[in-house]
């Protein structure tokens, strides 16, 4: 990781920097996108699938969808690429292909990398080895990174980095983020249950 925390040339930050800033010489700065409307997450597609699921052959026609979040993985081949996003609900497969999205799109989309936050529009469907996906029919770039995040097989492990970076361990670590929720979720209730109880004019009195 020591190599990407600078800006030596040829050093992953420096080269993440480079893209950034050919984005923004070319009018197209992600980080003036203030705004994309997400129709469904990723968690409730999968736990919906029977009512967002597009099916010509069963007639089926479902229920677009707009998602949005981080790109954790990707997998070109060709014309075509797998994606897995991951928003604040859970992970989805994306299925990216040029003829639908576009050229200009797709090319601009190769370019893009991994930790990059992405929103994308499409139709849902189950691939040949039965993963829920979204075959998108339009993919936007709303937010660069400019790190890199850690190696995908080992995640976050070193227990210093990880409190010294708690938003990586947050990205890299789903149990670590629910969690958190679970914990920021106990803390307002009991601060409801008090203010609603008057504990705190109890405790004045004792």
């Amino acid at each position: 990781m020591a190599d990407v925390q600078n800006n030596n040339p040829g050093s992953e930050l420096a080269v993440r920097r480079e893209k950034l800033a050919a984005l923004v010489s070319e009018g197209k700065n992600p980080f003036t996108i203030t705004k994309y409307e997400v129709t469904a997450h990723a968690s409730e597609i999968t736990a919906d699938f029977d009512r967002f699921e597009h099916n010509e052959e069963a007639g089926k026609t479902g229920v677009p969808v707009s998602v949005a979040g981080r790109m954790m993985s990707r997998r070109i081949m060709g014309k075509a690429a797998f994606v897995h996003l991951m928003d604040g609900s859970g992970k989805i497969q994306l299925y990216v292909k040029r003829d639908d999205v576009g050229e200009d799109a797709y090319a601009a989309f190769k370019k893009w990398d991994v930790g990059d936050v992405i929103g994308v529009h499409g139709f849902v469907f189950k691939t040949q080895t039965g993963e829920i996906s979204v075959h998108c029919d339009s993919i936007v770039l709303l937010a660069k990174s400019l790190l890199p995040l850690p190696e995908k097989f080992h995640g976050l492990t070193n227990t210093d980095l990880r409190y010294r970076q708690r938003y990586v361990d947050l990205i890299m670590n789903p149990e670590v983020k629910d969690t958190s929720s679970a914990a920021a979720t106990f803390c307002a209730k009991s601060g409801r249950t008090s203010t609603e109880r008057d504990f705190s004019r109890s405790i004045l009195r004792s």
